[in-house]
């Protein structure tokens, strides 16, 4: 399937759910027609990564507290919708062991994208670890991306380790705001991923966000 294709159907979908959203939401063809640009330009991500996009990354845990989940769901395409215009999502695979990356965009009416991205970054900063039951253990700590942030206006990130359904996992978790736009990165495999990736994958997105 061509990845046109693929956005074209995951910003339909979010097209309709943010209809639903209330009268706060109201949905810009015009942003929703830049954010398909934005993920149909070939980033250059990190060597490993695939430059064809995928569909959108999915969550690999159950239910989780409203800390570590909303952060989590904004990279899958699920962001904060008051005051939502329009998101997108997709993934790229990677050549190391389960490695995924994850991108997420959502594009905000007036200065929603800063509240946004506070409460999101608060909740962020407030995630310790995140356990389910079957083995999911994970422990949280600060993550620090460096000049890799330079292109967003705000950046936090956090790391998790430890197991998931019992075998080794790690997920690095960055969230930025460019202007309007919640931009939400993830970078995910098994046993572990390398932190200058996850800083070369975050100013990727960056630049194609803010190009």
């Amino acid at each position: 399937m061509k990845p046109g294709i693929i956005l074209y159907g995951l910003l339909a979908a979010t097209l309709a759910g943010c209809a639903g959203g209330g009268a706060d939401n109201v949905v810009d063809a015009h942003a929703m027609a830049e954010l398909r640009e934005v993920l149909n330009r070939r980033p250059s991500l990190p060597d490993g990564f695939a430059q064809r996009p995928e569909q959108a990354w999915r969550v690999p845990f159950g239910r989780l507290d409203k800390n570590c989940g909303s952060a989590l769901d904004a990279a899958a395409g699920h962001a904060p919708q008051e005051g939502l215009t329009g998101q997108a999502a997709v993934s790229y695979q990677g050549d190391g062991l389960g490695e995924r990356a994850g991108v997420g965009l959502a594009r905000y009416a007036g200065d929603e994208a800063e509240t946004s991205f506070d409460a999101l970054s608060d909740g962020l900063e407030s995630c310790r670890e995140i356990r389910v039951a079957g083995g999911t253990d994970l422990r949280a700590r600060r993550l620090d991306i460096g000049d890799a942030g330079r292109s967003g206006d705000e950046v936090v990130g956090t790391r998790l380790r430890g197991r998931l359904n019992g075998y080794p996992y790690a997920l690095d978790v960055v969230l930025s705001r460019t202007g309007d736009t919640l931009v939400s990165v993830v970078h995910a495999g098994m046993t572990d991923v390398d932190r200058d990736r996850t800083k070369k994958l975050v100013a990727a997105v960056l630049s194609m966000s803010t190009a």
